[in-house]
């Protein structure tokens, strides 16, 4: 299959993003095409990636002294802790700045081991090999990394390019399919804010995407990786248009945040949840067409892809959502700062509302 290629051209850093099937065992040519060198490598791995993926990678950099850290990636160990763990085996095994350390795994550990590259040395060289849906169309582009605390999801990180990311479409056979629900939230926010063609296009081939058919997959992934490199190269540090990638997401965060992380509800499915109550939020506020919210609800609804807070939420929990919402970072006076839809194609930027307007708001989405 044809290898699709795609270089992110971000302020202070330029670096390709290879897009296609078993590239894995291409990682020593692809890393040399890109003139990356290094002695030493430490590579950190989700646990959940397929041990026979992980044996190619070792056999494909077998002339280098690689180190291997494995992580149980969830949201409750994207800490401080765990990063702390990385940075530990840099020191103990005496990497320098001339040398790399490589993430294996989904956003998670994308996340953790970019964040960990950005404090070691004031910045090791850092290779992403995104494994799941998620990370591949969204959080392995764009170099947000960071980690949770206490007070909510993010709020301690750094923006830090990798030098690569090597997107193998074969990781994507070894997951659940609630994964891909997961990571497909990403793709279909990235139509809603930027391409009204590419939404006509998932929904019309929704089915071969999810089976992982051939060309259809890797055009979803090629697609939205490219919306998402246009808004980092305009504003790598999310001072204004960035912000468009946090449609959904500001409901998003708080909702995982108020559930503690917990598996009852993932990321993308947070996000999708997050983004049909924004949907919803546009309407009821006379933004969104009464056409274009009834399409995208029922393009979500179709898929059987979360749409009712109601299956999360109670209505005792609204002060606590409403309190992660508050103390997200994205907030910079004492509003809620929202990302909302006005039609498919064209997101609207830096709506403030107050926290009261917003409880009332979410009491009726639960209450109805």
């Amino acid at each position: 299959m044809k290898i699709k290629r795609l270089l992110v051209n971000a302020n202070h850093e330029k670096y390709p993003i290879f897009i296609g099937s078993g590239l894995i065992s291409n990682l020593k040519n692809i890393i040399k095409s890109q003139s990356i060198n290094f002695i030493k490598c430490l590579i950190v791995v989700d646990k959940n990636v397929p041990k026979k993926k992980i044996n190619i990678i070792r056999k494909k950099l077998s002339n280098k002294k690689i180190y291997f850290h494995y992580i149980k990636a969830n949201e409750k160990n994207k800490n401080q802790k765990t990063t702390n763990k990385i940075l530990d085996i840099l020191l103990e095994k005496n990497f320098s700045r001339e040398d790399v350390l490589i993430g294996v795994g989904g956003g998670i550990t994308g996340d953790i081991a970019g964040y960990a590259a950005s404090l070691f040395k004031r910045g090791l060289k850092f290779i992403n090999v995104p494994t799941t849906l998620l990370a591949q169309v969204d959080s392995s582009i764009g170099g947000k990394t960071g980690v949770n605390t206490k007070h909510g999801k993010n709020l301690i990180g750094s923006f830090y390019q990798p030098k690569l990311v090597v997107t193998d479409t074969d990781f994507l056979n070894t997951l659940p399919k609630r994964e891909i629900i997961c990571g497909y939230g990403e793709i279909l926010k990235h139509s809603l804010i930027s391409n009204k063609n590419f939404f006509k296009y998932l929904d019309i081939n929704l089915k071969k995407i999810f089976e992982f058919r051939s060309p259809y997959i890797e055009k979803a992934i090629y697609e939205s990786c490219k919306i998402k490199k246009k808004v980092v190269e305009k504003d790598e540090k999310e001072k204004n248009l960035r912000k468009v990638l946090n449609f959904g997401h500001t409901f998003a965060h708080a909702f995982e945040a108020s559930l503690s992380f917990s598996r009852k509800l993932n990321h993308g499915e947070a996000v999708i949840l997050g983004m049909t109550t924004a949907l919803n939020f546009s309407k009821l506020n006379n933004f969104l067409t009464l056409n274009d919210f009834k399409i995208i609800i029922n393009h979500i609804k179709n898929f059987g892809l979360p749409n009712n807070i109601k299956k999360y939420f109670f209505l005792k929990d609204v002060n606590k959502i409403i309190s992660f919402m508050t103390n997200d970072k994205k907030n910079n006076t004492n509003k809620i700062n929202l990302i909302l839809l006005k039609k498919i194609g064209s997101p609207l930027i830096d709506k403030k509302y107050s926290k009261e307007k917003l409880k009332i708001f979410l009491k009726k989405e639960l209450a109805n």
